[in-house]
């Protein structure tokens, strides 16, 4: 069979077409796509990492409130038997004990524990004008960020983020930006995120990423792995922390969790009190 009859002749053009077609990309074409796609990758780490860390912050707050003055009740009880104990022996090492448990009910604070959360930009905090004034106090706002704050929290973290700008002045200006998104994030702020979101497209375009030399390009893979490691640190530190422990144990019901823990410091208090009063007797 001749070549007409498969088709028609080969042209020069069609041999420069199968050849460019048979080619291995550039090596920076390869180069730039492994970039692009650490870059990525490591923008939705993050977003991870900070909706972790808001959760364990709000967390912590609910941990406070909620069982902070059993917590406190079961340290005086210890404190209280101690001395009764001692009281009882006149035994050096129980007088020794007794006062180890009171100071550990009564630290000394330092002056920065005594003011913080006392005084902010108004003077006296409301909570601190609440209780000089004998009024009830209102507890922490509990803060649980909706799914559509979290929604509008990561598209504004995969298109604002600071690892994206290719000069200084950019990266300033992401920077500045996405710290008032994590801010809105942190307390829930739907209406917030959404300002910002409107914000974020209305600012200047960010012009497309132009194809690098290899050396930058190279320099720019090692910052991302450099970065990587700095926030792979930064989760360790959270997940290892008390808090993070407990979200880990219940992680879809931590209320749950929550009141689990609260009846079994109310066992412990029960039992401290019966344990008290039968050395007080």
């Amino acid at each position: 069979m001749t070549q007409e009859a498969a088709g028609g002749p080969t042209t020069r053009n069609d041999e420069e077409r199968d050849a460019h077609q048979d080619a291995p990309p550039r090596p920076e074409a390869r180069l730039a796509q492994a970039v692009h796609v650490a870059e990525q990758a490591l923008i939705e780490f993050e977003i991870a990492l900070e909706t972790f860390r808001v959760e364990v912050e709000n967390f912590s707050r609910l941990h406070h409130q909620k069982l902070g003055p059993m917590y406190a009740r079961l340290d005086e009880l210890d404190a209280q038997i101690a001395e009764a104990r001692a009281a009882r022996s006149g035994d050096p090492e129980d007088l020794r004990k007794a006062q180890e448990a009171r100071a550990m009910v009564l630290p000394m604070p330092g002056v920065d524990e005594l003011f913080h959360g006392w005084v902010d930009s108004d003077g006296l905090s409301p909570e601190a004008a609440a209780m000089l004034t004998e009024q009830p106090v209102r507890a922490p706002k509990r803060v649980r960020p909706s799914e559509e704050a979290r929604k509008l929290y990561r598209e504004l973290a995969r298109k604002a983020h600071p690892d994206l700008a290719q000069d200084e002045t950019e990266r300033a200006r992401r920077d500045e930006f996405i710290a008032r998104v994590n801010a809105a994030y942190g307390l829930g702020d739907e209406a917030r995120l959404r300002e910002l979101a409107e914000e974020w497209e209305a600012g200047p375009v960010t012009p497309e990423q132009q194809l690098s030399e290899s050396e930058e390009l190279y320099a720019r893979l090692e910052w991302l792995s450099q970065r990587k490691e700095l926030l792979t640190a930064v989760a360790r530190e959270l997940e290892e922390s008390a808090i993070g422990a407990m979200l880990r144990m219940a992680p879809d019901d931590p209320d749950a969790l929550l009141d689990e823990i609260a009846e079994q410091l109310l066992a412990q208090v029960a039992e401290r009190e019966k344990e008290l009063a039968g050395l007080v007797q």
